[in-house]
């Protein structure tokens, strides 16, 4: 099995976590009472050994590597780099490559998911590291300081209680494996193309995959089993990546 390894990019370093390949029940059980169709049914997947990003890709990545900063919320390099499409990201990985001769890729859903339960060292959370979902996620229920705030309908529709904008990586507690932010901060795209219930044919649009929820979502929409889909062209201010190898 490889171990964890921190790479660099025109003077950016960033570590990538090993996980050994495994076994695993993907996708929302039965006697979720948060559940959507789209996450059914459950299944059993096996995935090989791979790493995946301790993080979500940084602004201060994405700009050692493509020279500019598409992100809406600026102001901390450290927050993770969004407004970026499928197709932004695969241009950005392969001028990675060119630059580290490595075959960095976006993961897979299944070892986006596998990953985001702590693989080989799942403790079956239904958060990314956690029950509790305000120790390992920004989203609409939490603050930037993590405290909870009496509710207030009207802040979180205007802006959600994580104070409405991404939030630096890495502010929040690691999973089983050691990743970060795998729930809430931004939405992750994967490799794969949309497919309803896993296994029935693309949609016919080419939309893509995106897990993870993201600052504004609420807290249904942040469990390890919640995902969604974009059109590969789509550049939303909720959408980022994660490496994998």
């Amino acid at each position: 099995m490889k171990e964890n390894k921190t790479f660099d990019a025109n003077g950016v370093s960033f570590t990538m976590i090993a996980v050994q390949g495994g076994t695993y029940t993907m996708g929302a059980l039965d006697n979720d009472p948060d559940v959507y169709v789209w996450e059914k049914p459950s299944h059993v997947e096996t995935v090989a050994d791979f790493m995946i990003g301790e993080t979500q890709v940084t602004q201060e990545l994405w700009h050692a590597v493509m020279g500019s900063n598409p992100s809406w919320f600026k102001g901390d390099l450290q927050r993770p780099v969004e407004s970026v499409s499928w197709n932004d990201c695969q241009e950005f990985i392969k001028k990675l490559n060119e630059l580290t001769k490595q075959n960095f890729r976006l993961p897979t859903e299944e070892e986006w998911e596998y990953a985001a339960r702590g693989g080989n060292k799942s403790k079956g959370y239904k958060y990314s590291g956690s029950n509790d979902v305000d120790k390992v996620a920004w989203y609409r229920g939490n603050t930037r300081t993590g405290e909870t705030p009496p509710y207030s309908w009207l802040n979180a529709w205007f802006k959600g209680n994580s104070s409405g904008e991404t939030h630096p990586v890495k502010t929040k507690i690691p999973n089983e494996l050691g990743i970060y932010d795998m729930n809430g901060n931004v939405y992750e795209w994967c490799e794969n193309y949309w497919m309803e219930n896993y296994k029935s044919a693309p949609h016919e649009s080419g939309n893509r995959v995106l897990r993870g929820g993201y600052y504004d979502s609420e807290r249904r929409r942040v469990r390890v089993a919640d995902r969604i889909s974009s059109a590969p062209d789509f550049r939303g201010r909720d959408q980022s990546l994660r490496l994998a190898l």
